[in-house]
């Protein structure tokens, strides 16, 4: 019988959510799912919403957490935080983008989190 292994991304999510929560930041939503995409952390930071994309990793051998988010990665938080600005009404509250990199230790605990505020701008779908 096979062991399963722990969901590393949702470990991941709930340490960046108590680490906002923390630092004064109300979680709005969470995994919040548009078409294909998800976007893992919206909170709110006084008038402004934060779109937050969560990268975990146990091991550094492929690179930092937060080299993961690819372009084609921010344009498609950006379509989906596009979508969730115009479901709320919210067109006109400024927001931004960050990225929470966590490395875990092998027992799954957090060894770094940095979080990296305005990690990137809005990008429109390309017109290719």
């Amino acid at each position: 019988m096979r062991r399963s292994l722990p969901n590393i991304a949702k470990i991941g999510e709930t340490f960046a959510a108590e680490h906002l929560k923390a630092r004064g930041y109300q979680i709005l939503a969470q995994n919040y799912r548009f078409q294909r995409g998800e976007i893992d952390l919206i909170a709110q930071q006084e008038k402004r919403i934060v779109f937050v994309e969560v990268k975990t990793r146990r091991s550094l051998k492929f690179g930092l957490p937060q080299y993961a988010v690819t372009e084609q990665k921010q344009r498609q938080i950006s379509k989906i935080a596009l979508a969730y600005l115009q479901s709320q009404n919210l067109l006109d509250v400024p927001c931004r983008f960050d990225v929470i990199a966590i490395h875990l230790s092998p027992k799954l605990e957090v060894l770094r989190l940095e979080q990296i505020e305005s990690a990137f701008d809005f990008l429109p779908e390309s017109d290719l």
